[in-house]
């Protein structure tokens, strides 16, 4: 039996959620507006110096965007050694291992982000920097939702439900993945210079486009399945959250339909990747309630 979590325990796994949430927005930021290189090497912000300085020859006020969000990765470690030591001193033991797998991985995003500098923000470590991202945020939320015993262990969906859940999942990991693709094919790649692909950034939308209906459409008959065919208590629980994110999934939809017929505009950008943010965590949490992994009981 797990020991009674404190009030440090909960709040700091939920701050987990929002800072590892937070770092993908402000990373968004320094691509939004062009200041991916603001810093051109790592770990230095210039040659010389770890701060930015006035007469380094990149834009001051990108130099400073790209510098705060390396300053936020602090506070995201800083986050998760808070986090691991309240961990290890309550005697969570069932803990540990989420809780280094954030230690871990936020040193990675650290040495992932030098090699996306120093290759001139190539995109596909850029890709793969978000992507990483996206695996923190799904181990930051698994822990919160274990402290605040939000991850039943009796939970057993229908086998039909179950295999919905799971193409439900790989199908908004694949728009995710997709949705790197395209960016990495469009305008905003976070320096004017930067690498793309080598790929049409219209047929990459329309691809990606495509997922995203393929996505709603799982998301409607995973809802039905669930009011069908599930006992009352699975039925409240799954129910609530598989129309909390086809609520999300339309919003963010419709978001990504404006921005790509009014010629991407930055605030709209924006505004659709915190709508990635908001999509994959309450996939995941749809995920994990459901305890895809196998069943329990």
């Amino acid at each position: 039996m797990a020991i009674s979590a404190s009030k440090a325990l909960l709040r700091l796994s939920s701050l987990m959620v929002f800072t590892q949430s937070a770092i993908v927005v402000t990373g968004g930021a320094v691509r939004i507006t062009g200041s991916g290189l603001g810093c051109s090497t790592w770990p230095e912000c210039t040659p010389g110096s770890y701060t930015p300085t006035p007469d380094q020859p990149e834009a001051p006020l990108h130099a400073w965007i790209e510098f705060g969000n390396r300053l936020l990765t602090f506070v995201l470690l800083l986050n998760a050694l808070a986090l691991m030591f309240v961990i290890i001193k309550q005697g969570q033991r069932h803990l540990r291992k989420m809780g280094a797998f954030q230690i871990i991985g936020i040193l990675a995003q650290g040495v992932l982000g030098g090699i996306t500098v120093l290759t001139g923000l190539n995109p596909a470590t850029v890709a793969a920097h978000f992507l990483l991202s996206i695996v923190l945020i799904a181990g930051a939320l698994s822990l919160r939702q274990r402290v605040y015993q939000k991850t039943p262990t009796d939970f057993a969906p229908i086998p039909l439900v179950r295999k919905l859940m799971w193409a439900h999942l790989l199908l908004t990991i694949a728009v995710l993945v997709m949705g790197t693709i395209v960016t990495g094919s469009g305008p905003h790649a976070g320096d004017s210079t930067a690498e793309r692909f080598n790929l049409d950034a219209k047929m990459m939308s329309w691809i990606h486009a495509d997922l995203v209906i393929a996505l709603l459409g799982v998301s409607i008959a995973l809802l039905i399945a669930i009011k069908l065919g599930e006992s009352e208590p699975i039925k409240g629980v799954l129910g609530r959250k598989a129309q909390a994110f086809l609520l999300i999934a339309l919003a963010q939809g419709a978001i990504g339909y404006i921005q790509y017929f009014t010629g991407l505009p930055e605030i709209l950008v924006g505004a659709h990747l915190v709508g990635a943010v908001l999509v994959w965590l309450f996939a995941w949490n749809l995920a994990i309630t459901g305890n895809l992994a196998r069943r329990r009981g």
